[in-house]
């Protein structure tokens, strides 16, 4: 699914997000991949003050890790910046 698609789903209360659309669009909002350790995949952003760790479940990203993710969107002001 693409970044925006996942995105509206994700604003439309949708929390089984897969694992894979979910990385998408944390690259989309500007994030980085640090690292992968295990099964942790750490994610960084320049303006956030804090990782942003998630893990698959069932193939599925964790609502409570969405959930953070839309916080820290709303917290530090971040937006989409591709589609890729």
């Amino acid at each position: 699914m693409r970044p925006r698609k996942t995105w509206e789903a994700v604003l439309g209360g949708r929390r089984a997000i897969p694992f894979e659309d979910f990385t998408r669009l944390l690259l989309a909002f500007g994030f980085a991949h640090k690292r992968t350790r295990g099964s942790h995949h750490i994610f960084l952003h320049p303006k956030a003050m804090r990782p942003l760790s998630i893990q698959p479940r069932g193939g599925e990203a964790k609502a409570y890790q969405v959930a953070q993710f839309l916080a820290m969107v709303e917290e530090f002001g971040l937006t989409m910046e591709t589609e890729e």
